[in-house]
């Protein structure tokens, strides 16, 4: 028999029951279902509105229900229409009456708002750990490399020196900023919407306040249609999380690309990577490209989100169970994502040598070179225009800037002199851009020391 058999004079078709129940993926949220009925309960007998009696024996029951369902001894049954009915029917079956009084004052609409807020705060903290481990060794493999000189790109192409450890603290200032958006979405999720029942609230003496201090809210939610009828927190924790898949996916694109023997910057360890069936010499980076790949799947996730609830008056509507499977696929891959991208990044081997050398050739410098005319009175125009023709004999003459005889430099521009050699190694070029945000060594340690910072902050 449905809770909700009253109204009904037979029960409904088997394949409403299959299409209306949500057990098979709400059954995850048990916790927080059990944690928002003891302090619903405690609140209830608190005031007056069920006997201190009733409270006691609920409260047990729900203590007893969690122990079982953890240890295993109570099954989810996947007859039951949803996680909330299911507990409520198995406590009603153990303490007896006192259990169908655990709904009073409460409906389904409030209930599962509360229980979607609490499951996905929880899973939010868990989120900014992961996040903070994989900006951890961000930050360790940046220390191991502050010198080694690697090349930068726009539109793929080699532009200026930088040093692999700036390149990582690029990645770091992404997932700081992901930590910060999930915050913001917790800031914001952060309000109790028990109490609101299904819409309207209740004529019954309850403490909203008392509840939502229970379970740790900042206060219970202003109006009671809102309340229930509110899932801008997990289109906001979708948006988050499709951009921390967006930052995940660039980064395993440079992955892939520094993998292949074009490139040959980095080597996966063996451990996260696979082979070819038919190809013995191949060694894919397959982690990295199912990374790329599942972004799509956390923004379809999000784009799911947007479009159920466009189109949905005031208050609650059965399209919302659609929340769900939607933000449940969003949090679990992420959490896949970085439970094994991490690991693979922190073990790869950097082949700096390939770096320092792919760095030498491109005529990264060619900047410097322009600066250092600059620095010594020509304009900076004039200066841009007399390197790139000494980049261009360059090219004609199989030779590089550090190898262009200095008689060639002079016959371009008298400015030049035998410190241009100095000026423009790749060494000097990263050391010297000490601007703040740039990719010397004393900088990028500044930023690493920042970064260690924000990791030692609390949530």
């Amino acid at each position: 028999m449905k809770l909700w058999a009253g109204r009904f004079s037979k029960e409904a078709d088997e394949r409403v029951n299959d299409f209306n129940s949500s057990i098979r993926f709400d059954s995850r949220m048990y916790k927080q279902d059990i944690r928002g009925s003891l302090a619903h309960a405690a609140m209830l007998s608190e005031t007056g509105i069920i006997s201190a009696e009733d409270g006691e024996k609920i409260k047990e029951g729900l203590l007893t229900i969690y122990e079982d369902i953890i240890s295993g001894k109570l099954q989810f049954d996947p007859d039951a229409e949803d996680i909330h009915m299911f507990i409520e029917a198995e406590l009603t079956k153990r303490i007896g009456d006192a259990g169908k009084r655990l709904h009073t004052a409460r409906s389904r609409n409030d209930q599962v708002a509360l229980d979607i807020r609490l499951y996905l705060r929880d899973e939010s903290y868990e989120l900014i750990e992961k996040l903070k481990d994989l900006i951890k060794v961000l930050c360790d493999m940046g220390d191991m490399h502050l010198d080694t000189v690697m090349p930068g790109y726009t539109h793929l192409q080699r532009a200026q020196p930088v040093t692999f450890a700036h390149h990582l603290m690029a990645y770091a200032s992404m997932l700081m900023r992901d930590v910060g958006r999930i915050k913001d979405t917790v800031k914001r999720m952060n309000f109790s919407p028990l109490g609101a029942c299904a819409l309207a609230g209740t004529t019954y003496p309850t403490d909203r306040d008392m509840t939502a201090d229970i379970l740790g809210f900042d206060g219970p939610t202003l109006n009671s249609l809102d309340s229930v009828s509110d899932r801008d927190f997990c289109i906001e924790l979708a948006s988050a999380l499709s951009l921390i898949m967006m930052h995940l996916s660039r980064f395993s694109e440079e992955i892939i690309a520094w993998c292949s023997w074009e490139f040959k910057f980095i080597e996966l360890d063996d451990a996260f990577s696979t082979g070819s069936s038919i190809m013995p010499q191949k060694k894919n980076p397959d982690v990295a490209e199912l990374v790329r790949g599942k972004t799509s799947r956390v923004y379809g996730d999000l784009m799911s989100l947007l479009t159920m609830m466009k189109g949905l008056s005031l208050a609650y509507n059965k399209d919302m169970q659609e929340d769900k499977e939607a933000i449940f696929d969003a949090i679990d891959t992420v959490k896949l994502c970085l439970d094994t991208f991490t690991p693979m990044l922190s073990t790869c081997r950097v082949l700096k040598e390939n770096m320092r050398n792919a760095a030498a050739r491109g005529f990264i410098n060619a900047t410097d070179c322009a600066d250092y005319l600059t620095k010594k009175g020509v304009a900076f125009r004039d200066a841009y225009k007399i390197t790139g023709q000494l980049v261009a004999q360059c090219i004609e003459k199989g030779l590089t800037l550090e190898t262009l005889p200095i008689e060639e430099y002079k016959a371009a521009c008298p400015e030049f002199d035998e410190d241009i050699y100095e000026k423009i190694s790749l060494e000097v070029c990263v050391r010297e851009r000490k601007s703040a945000g740039g990719p010397a060594p004393c900088e990028v340690k500044r930023q690493i020391a920042k970064v260690r910072e924000f990791l030692m902050e609390e949530l």
